[in-house]
């Protein structure tokens, strides 16, 4: 079995091409879905979090209001490295539990972790490969406006706060660079599963 550490920044394809390795037969691992989990009520990193930012940060169904605290932690780089400190670690020990039981139920030959902050989480060190989509900025903010609805100048903060391509592309194993259309970036994933697919086997 394999293990792939998929990355990228805002608008670059990284859930495009997670959904479509999971179509051709990878188990897919969402860290967003994990993250999510992680902050549910009697998760591990719940009462971590209500402890260091408040417990009015839990709504009226018991749940984090995670709205609330991002606006408690964005732009903050003290709070934001606390916050990650608590999640980040939750977040790893499931991924790993996933992996684990896929690799002892011999369910599938790759496994696929998708992670936006795979690489400032240091995540990386459980995957065998690290793929890593690249888009250039203007196409970057141009599409993750017209997807979200947000400002070109909220989109243009966010990218900033990540990693540039430019450091991702120094961690990869393999660069898939998204600047044409879904179907050229359809096709690139489907031109390495064969070869992916046969390394998981090996």
């Amino acid at each position: 079995m394999i293990v792939i550490g998929l990355t990228g920044g805002i608008a670059s394809g990284k859930s495009t091409v997670a959904r479509r390795l999971g179509e051709l037969g990878a188990h897919v691992i969402d860290a967003d879905v994990l993250g999510h989990q992680a902050y549910a009520p009697g998760a591990a990193a719940f009462e971590g979090v209500v402890e260091a930012f408040g417990r009015d940060l839990i709504a009226a169904d018991g749940t984090i209001d995670r709205a609330a605290l991002g606006q408690k932690v964005f732009g903050k780089t003290e709070a934001l490295d606390q916050l990650t400190a608590i999640v980040w670690p939750a977040i790893r020990a499931m991924a790993e539990a996933e992996i684990a039981q896929v690799r002892a139920a011999g369910a599938a030959a790759v496994v696929v972790l998708e992670a936006a902050v795979l690489l400032e989480a240091g995540w990386n060190d459980i995957a065998d490969e690290v793929w890593v989509t690249v888009v250039d900025r203007a196409t970057a903010v141009a599409r993750a406006v017209a997807r979200s609805g947000l400002a070109p100048e909220q989109v243009e903060a966010r990218i900033d706060a990540q990693l540039t391509n430019e450091a991702r592309k120094a961690q990869a194993d393999i660069v898939i660079d998204n600047a044409s259309d879904e179907a050229a970036l359809l096709a690139h994933v489907d031109a390495l599963w064969p070869a992916v697919s046969e390394r998981g086997t090996t």
